[in-house]
């Protein structure tokens, strides 16, 4: 039950001042506070006027994304990963068995065959050239056949420098997709970062070119903010934003702006700036939807949490907690005290409101470091109101 510091003792009788003095208190017992889900807080100092208003997506650049997949065609053996998992740069996702993959190495061994057959003409070949060069130098033979045989040795020795660069690309385009001399081609990583789609089963047919594996690295996230062209010349890089996810409890991140886009953004006469984060980037995925302030100038303010400002009476209010040896003075049953918490309310007048977030001027002094109730503010007006319709009723 709340009680209200208001309320009259049986044995004193409180006059209309004091009454009026006291209309803004209220004590809960600790049980209540915690089931109310009250939190404290202060004031924070944030620019909330010198800024400019933009909204965006969080984005990932295409370096810090990979999808996977195979150059020749096969059927799936066996995978090692799922979605979500975290894997690193080089690590086997699958692995496949392909024909194209076999005929590689086959292709392979009679190249080899090729290039010992174009290497033993190549040296008979030498043999001739030098020696019909001799010849030419004395006249002894027509330089006709000389020069036969040094398009023979040359067209030989191309052809061994052909052989020997295709057995190349062969044996890395092996090392590549398998070790050893297994049947299996291994499915490598081309990035570290998450799995975020699994595009095949054991067993499925694949072929070049199709997505089998998404993978992400979310340490790179920035944030693409659309800024409209009238506010364009405000923007530089450098400045402060403030980000905020709706969909996380109006979380705050910050960040600063490293580049400007060039051109508008189809036709919404907007141009894409980008921010990086500075803060954590745990729990952000690419296309986030972000409202974000965009610091243009320096005049921060105290602010609150709109939730810790209620309107009653046609004025605005926040809640501090009051010290119990405050409380007690002039008051009946001061040795109950000591089992509540106490909380006053203070009149203020609000300003600017951002992100979630209002300027906030108390009407009267507060403590230094008092502690201000920054949810659960409604709550404790709500038991001021039912408290003061019980007294009426009373009457």
């Amino acid at each position: 039950m709340t009680i209200l510091s208001c309320k009259k003792s049986t044995e004193t009788t409180v006059t209309e001042e004091h009454n009026e003095d006291e209309k803004g208190t209220v004590e809960l017992t600790p049980a209540q506070v915690k089931a109310s889900q009250i939190v404290f807080g202060n004031f924070e100092r944030k620019n909330l006027s010198e800024v400019i208003t933009a909204n965006g997506y969080t984005k990932l650049p295409p370096q810090n994304q990979a999808d996977v997949s195979v150059f020749m065609a096969g059927i799936i053996k066996s995978i090692a990963v799922i979605e979500g998992q975290y894997v690193k740069k080089g690590q086997s996702l699958a692995t496949f068995q392909s024909v194209e993959f076999n005929n590689l190495r086959l292709q392979k061994a009679k190249l080899m065959d090729e290039l010992q057959q174009a290497k033993a003409s190549m040296g008979y070949l030498s043999l001739d050239f030098l020696r019909q060069k001799e010849l030419s130098d004395e006249n002894v033979t027509a330089k006709k056949t000389f020069q036969k045989t040094s398009a023979d040795f040359e067209a030989i020795k191309s052809k061994v420098e052909n052989l020997v660069h295709q057995i190349q690309i062969l044996e890395q385009t092996i090392a590549l997709s398998s070790k050893g001399n297994g049947t299996t081609i291994a499915i490598i990583a081309p990035i570290s970062g998450y799995i975020t789609a699994v595009e095949v089963k054991i067993g499925s047919s694949v072929s070049p070119n199709t997505s089998l594996f998404s993978i992400v690295d979310n340490s790179k996230m920035h944030v693409d903010l659309l800024v409209y062209e009238k506010d364009l010349f405000k923007i530089k890089i450098g400045q402060d934003v403030r980000f905020v996810l709706t969909n996380q409890g109006n979380q705050e991140i910050l960040g600063k702006i490293f580049s400007i886009g060039k051109a508008f953004q189809n036709e919404t006469k907007s141009v894409a700036v980008h921010a990086d984060i500075n803060n954590s980037k745990a729990g952000l995925i690419s296309g986030m939807y972000v409202s974000a302030l965009i610091d243009i100038g320096k005049n921060d303010v105290n602010t609150l949490p709109i939730d810790a400002v209620i309107k009653a009476e046609g004025k605005e209010f926040i809640f501090i907690q009051e010290e119990h040896e405050e409380v007690g003075k002039g008051q009946a049953h001061k040795e109950n005290h000591d089992e509540g918490v106490h909380f006053k309310r203070i009149e203020v007048k609000t300003g600017t409101t951002q992100l979630g977030f209002v300027q906030v001027t108390p009407l009267q002094d507060i403590v230094v470091g008092a502690k201000i109730v920054i949810k659960g503010s409604y709550y404790l007006q709500s038991s001021i109101a039912n408290a003061e319709g019980g007294d009426e009723h009373a009457h």
